[in-house]
């Protein structure tokens, strides 16, 4: 996109009548009056008593671009590669489970607002529609699978195949989610949407799973869900394993100590995503921002390395490929937007998302990915 789009589309903004929220801060409070109490407490809260929900924003906020100018980006290019693919943008969309918790058309919605800005959708082990389904809704677009690993392993290397089959680019194994977190808001509002089955989309359609049921009743497809997604057991055995089972690129991610990233290079891993699960799994633990550079170091371009838990606006991205990331992750934002309007509210959250990065990258004297590394930031 150059300057001039940018600019023109900017205006067109301005001059509309209609009122979207611009920043974060109004999505949500926006999305808070239209998803129900719960649900929103589910979507908006961070694990204990959510410092590492803060600092993965505020820690963002400590660092200071110190941009270059009179360089020509006139005609800036946002594109990164990943795998042998070309995306236009420097983000994907982070795999964000149970989106029927915001939105009826749930994960159908976002894989086509994604796909009309060529953003590839990550989809969660616990969406509220299936990989097949979601595949259908939005053929040929890019599209990656989150895996939750099941202590029933057959049950993962069926929903990986499953993927593979159904066109999707890569699988991301999920490894911060050993146990569930210490969820207070959700303690609070007695609240599982596990538990009232808004992520069984993909166990239902799964023959393996179906098949090590004693009865296929809704109680005993809900209770074999609770028993399989949580595996204190996870290591790199199970790592390697998978690897040999799949064709697509593996990637891990939660990963936030240098050394865990050293060992996923040693098991063969074809890319590292740095987060914290947004926040939602520990709290009092480092904020992904943080992590990137010891990392990145420890990386060293050896594999892409992309960063997730934190990211609300352009400059972040900036920062972010400052410090050692190849592409960032879009979670919170574009569910806001799914509650607030559908596919339509995704497109417009994309839509703002894209142009806001591309201001960023510009204004700090980058006129490409590889000169945004290149970007000095400041304590």
């Amino acid at each position: 996109m150059t300057i001039n789009n940018i600019e023109d589309s900017f205006i067109q903004q301005i001059v509309s009548s209609e009122a979207f929220p611009l920043n974060f801060s109004d999505l949500e409070s926006a999305a808070s009056k239209v998803i129900p109490k719960a649900a929103f407490g589910y979507i908006r809260s961070g694990a204990g008593g959510e410092e590492t929900l803060r600092i993965n924003t505020t820690d963002f906020n400590k660092l200071s671009i110190v941009p270059r100018y009179l360089n020509d980006v006139s005609a800036a290019d946002t594109s990164i590669e990943l795998f042998g693919r070309t995306y236009p943008q420097p983000f994907l969309l982070s795999p964000v489970g149970m989106l029927k918790l915001a939105h009826e058309d749930a994960e159908l919605a976002v894989v086509k607002a994604a796909a009309s800005h060529q953003v590839p959708f990550i989809q969660s082990t616990v969406s509220s529609f299936s990989i097949e389904e979601v595949s259908k809704a939005s053929p040929g677009s890019s599209k990656w699978f989150q895996l939750y690993w099941s202590n029933n392993e057959n049950i993962s290397y069926s929903m990986v195949n499953r993927a593979e089959e159904a066109g999707y680019e890569a699988i991301v194994l999920t490894v911060d989610t050993i146990m569930l977190g210490w969820r207070e808001e959700d303690i609070r509002n007695s609240f599982s949407p596990l538990k009232e089955g808004y992520g069984k989309a993909n166990y239902i359609n799964d023959k393996v799973f179906l098949n090590s049921l004693p009865s296929q009743d809704d109680d005993s497809v809900i209770q074999a869900i609770l028993t399989n997604i949580f595996h204190p057991a996870l290591n790199w055995k199970h790592v390697e394993e998978l690897k040999k089972r799949t064709s697509l690129p593996v990637v891990i991610k939660g990963i936030l100590h240098p050394e865990d990233a050293k060992l996923a290079i040693e098991a063969g891993i074809d890319g590292i995503i740095v987060s914290n699960h947004g926040g939602r799994q520990m709290d009092g633990i480092v904020s992904s921002i943080e992590a990137l550079p010891r990392i990145a170091k420890e990386v060293n371009g050896r594999i892409p390395l992309l960063l997730d838990s934190g990211i609300r606006r352009g400059s972040d991205v900036v920062k972010a490929l400052a410090l050692g990331a190849d592409a960032v992750l879009l979670g919170r934002p574009y569910v806001y937007g799914l509650a607030l309007g559908g596919q339509e509210g995704v497109e417009k959250v994309l839509t703002n998302f894209k142009q806001e990065t591309s201001v960023s990258l510009a204004l700090s004297g980058a006129v490409n990915i590889k000169a945004a590394k290149k970007v000095t930031l400041t304590l």
